[in-house]
């Protein structure tokens, strides 16, 4: 654990090829050896072209059956799939002034990158292209896709690089940096990743988010930091809204206070969820606090077994 701390902090105080370097190692090394097979990818799918078809075996799934075959060779025959290949994902990342705090492990910014590099890494090993929508606190900037760890790896420089929100500066919005998104991102079908706090209202990032999952695979990745749930007791603390510059003193002490921000803090989170649900997004929650990797590692394996388990595109129900 103080190994994967030491990795993980102080990327910012390196430089910049030397924190490249730490960044790239740490997620390969961490991931290398629990996602296995020649495909890996966030949200796997079975594929849409047909395969060579082949003779039912014990164990094959039913769901893929080729009748017009069967018929033919007078033996139960089934029908692979050629798993999707070539993939053009795009991040949507959120550096904007609310992302520049954490008390866990690393800040949600911090976070933010290793889970672009995490998604960056796992799909150059197939050689896919990857663009990036970096919504920052006075602009958009936007990465154009292409394939390489040159690529990737310059990506990732340009995250961690990125200048510190001011207070107050008023930033950028979601919603529209995923507007933004739909109408300039690959016409081709591919994977869009979201990661973000998600902290502007619902209504403000739900509807540009269903109209991006339209048309890709859509994974919203939400970054939070253990003090946006809990509130300690601290006595009297100063909270400043990093986004407008607003200053609140804050008496901890009092139970009831606490036991309303965390009640609050609850109903935040599920409106988040609901709205992402709503937009047709799979959701993965990380927490500075927590093992990211392994929070990853569950939640793609997970997905491949809903795939695995979900109907061939023009199967039988």
């Amino acid at each position: 654990m103080n190994e994967q701390r030491s990795d993980e902090q102080g990327l910012r105080n390196l430089a910049p090829e030397h924190a490249l370097r730490r960044l790239e190692l740490t997620v390969t090394r961490r991931l290398d050896g629990l996602l296995q097979g020649d495909h890996l990818g966030l949200l796997p799918g079975p594929g849409s072209d047909p395969a060579e078809g082949r003779e039912y075996v014990a164990g094959d799934d039913v769901r893929t059956m080729d009748w017009n075959l069967t018929a033919r060779m007078t033996a139960p025959h089934v029908r692979d799939r050629v798993a999707d290949r070539e993939l053009e994902t795009w991040v949507l990342v959120d550096a904007t002034a609310s992302m520049d705090f954490g008390t866990g492990r690393l800040e949600k910014r911090d976070l933010a990158v290793f889970a672009v590099a995490a998604v960056g890494f796992l799909t150059e090993r197939t050689g896919n292209r990857l663009g990036a929508q970096i919504v920052h606190h006075d602009r958009m900037r936007r990465v154009p896709a292409r394939t390489g760890r040159a690529h990737l790896l310059g990506l990732l420089g340009t995250l961690l690089s990125a200048p510190r929100s001011p207070a107050g500066s008023g930033d950028a919005s979601l919603g529209a940096a995923a507007e933004l998104l739909h109408r300039t991102g690959g016409k081709r079908r591919g994977l869009a990743v979201v990661v973000s706090d998600f902290l502007e209202p619902v209504e403000s990032w739900e509807r540009p988010l269903r109209l991006l999952g339209a048309r890709h695979q859509l994974l919203a990745v939400e970054v939070v930091d253990p003090r946006e749930l809990t509130l300690p007791d601290v006595g009297m603390l100063t909270l400043v809204d990093p986004e407008t510059g607003r200053r609140r003193e804050v008496p901890t002490a009092g139970r009831k206070l606490r036991e309303r921000y965390a009640d609050a803090a609850v109903r935040q989170r599920e409106e988040i969820a609901a709205g992402l649900r709503r937009a047709g997004a799979t959701h993965l929650r990380l927490r500075t606090d927590g093992d990211w990797v392994r929070d990853l590692v569950q939640h793609v394996l997970a997905q491949r077994r809903i795939a695995k388990a979900a109907p061939p595109p023009g199967g039988a129900a």
